[in-house]
């Protein structure tokens, strides 16, 4: 399974970090699923979230990215990041 999460009101938010979700990521992790930063930061302030994460303990799969066996499944690398779940703080369920 692979799992996209926004960074900003998601993970952190009001200078806090959203510990149990970084733990149930890392729990993600384990079991064999694949974890995407999905953020719309970028330069500097992309850097200052990986690093927030990285303090935490918590290293995404990949940043930004689709990860390679998508892309190659695909034949192409869509802008949207193609995940099976994607956690944000303003989604709404469609379903």
């Amino acid at each position: 399974m692979i799992i996209a999460v926004d960074f900003d009101g998601t993970l952190y938010k009001d200078n806090l970090v959203n510990v149990n979700l970084i733990n149930r990521l890392k729990a993600d992790q384990r079991n064999g699923n694949i974890v995407i930063l999905w953020t719309c930061r970028d330069g500097h302030r992309l850097g200052e979230a990986v690093r927030i994460l990285y303090e935490q303990g918590f290293k995404p799969n990949y940043i930004n990215q689709n990860a390679p066996h998508i892309i190659k499944q695909l034949k192409y690398d869509p802008r949207k990041i193609v995940a099976d779940v994607y956690i944000d703080d303003k989604a709404i369920n469609v379903n």
